[in-house]
C-alpha cells in the first residue's frame, strides 16, 4: 500500500474512532510499525492528528464522539485509572461521580462498596442501583440524549442542597493552558457545581486526553487535588502539574505490566 493510501485509512480510522493505535493500524495497511509511526509523525506536522503513546488521536476534538464509542476508546487505561481511585477512596465516603466512561467504570469497581455515591448519569446509576452497601442518591435533571449524562437546573439544584467528601470528574479534554473542557455546556455546568459541593477533587483523565481542549471550560487543571492518568500522558505536563500542587497519581494499564 502506498504512503498516501496509508494516510487515508488512518484518517478514516481517527474519523471513527477517539484513539488508535499503531499496532491496529500496522494490521490495516500491512505496513510495518516503523512505518505506521512515520505517517503518524507526517500527518501530526500537517495538523490532522495529534500523537500519543502507542498511537494517535484526532487534533481537534470539536465534535462530540458517540459514547460507545469513547467507552471502548483507551479502556484498559481507563480501568487501570479507576482502580486506583477506587484505592483512593475511603468507606464511608459520600461521593458525587460525574457522567464520564472513566467514571462508568469506577462505579463498577465502587459495587460492594460502604460508600454513597451520587452519580451524574444514568448509565452509572444502573450500575449501583441494585447493590445493596452503596447508598445510591439521584439527581433530578434531563438525561442528554445517547450520553445519558443528567444536566439542567434540576441537576444543579440537586448538587447544591449536599455536600460530599469526593467529586470525580472525568472531562472530555485536559490540558495546563486550557484546564479541564466538556463538549456540552450543561456538563460543563454540572462539573463546575460538583467542584463546589465536594471537600476534594479527583481527576480521572487518560493520556489520549491530554494536550486537548473541548468547547466549554470547566476549570483550571491545578484545581484538581489529585490527578490519575497513565504512563502515555507527557512526562512534563506530568511534572509541571505536580509542580503546581496537584497530586498525580500513573496508573499502569494491566497490559503493559
Amino acid at each position: 500500500m502506498k504512503s498516501a493510501e496509508r494516510q487515508r485509512v488512518i484518517v478514516e480510522r481517527l474519523r471513527a474512532a477517539d484513539q488508535v493505535a499503531v499496532a491496529e493500524l500496522a494490521e490495516a495497511t500491512g505496513a510495518s510499525e516503523m512505518t505506521v509511526r512515520r505517517d503518524l509523525d507526517l500527518l501530526a506536522t500537517r495538523g490532522v492528528l495529534r500523537r500519543v503513546h502507542g498511537g494517535a488521536v484526532p487534533a481537534s476534538t470539536g465534535i462530540e464522539p458517540p459514547f460507545a464509542a469513547r467507552a471502548t476508546a483507551s479502556a484498559e487505561a481507563k480501568r487501570a485509572i479507576a482502580a486506583a481511585a477506587a484505592e483512593l477512596i475511603r468507606d464511608g465516603e459520600t461521593i458525587v461521580l460525574d457522567s464520564g466512561t472513566t467514571a462508568l467504570e469506577l462505579a463498577r469497581l465502587l459495587r460492594g462498596r460502604a460508600v454513597t455515591v451520587m452519580p451524574l448519569s444514568l448509565h452509572a446509576a444502573r450500575e449501583l442501583a441494585d447493590d445493596p452497601c452503596v447508598r445510591l442518591l439521584l439527581p433530578g435533571g434531563e438525561p442528554r440524549p445517547g450520553e445519558q449524562a443528567l444536566v439542567g437546573p434540576l441537576t444543579c439544584a440537586s448538587l447544591r442542597a449536599l455536600r460530599f467528601d469526593v467529586a470525580v470528574l472525568s472531562p472530555c479534554a485536559f490540558g495546563l493552558d486550557s484546564g479541564l473542557t466538556a463538549f456540552d455546556l450543561g456538563d460543563a455546568e454540572v462539573k463546575q457545581q460538583a467542584l463546589e459541593v465536594a471537600a476534594r477533587t479527583m481527576v480521572l483523565a487518560d493520556s489520549a486526553k491530554w494536550g486537548r481542549a473541548a468547547l466549554a471550560h470547566v476549570c483550571p487543571a491545578d484545581r484538581a487535588d489529585v490527578v490519575i492518568t497513565d504512563p502515555g500522558a507527557p512526562e512534563d505536563q506530568r511534572a509541571e502539574l505536580a509542580e503546581r500542587g496537584v497530586l498525580v497519581h500513573v496508573a499502569i494499564p494491566t497490559e503493559s505490566r
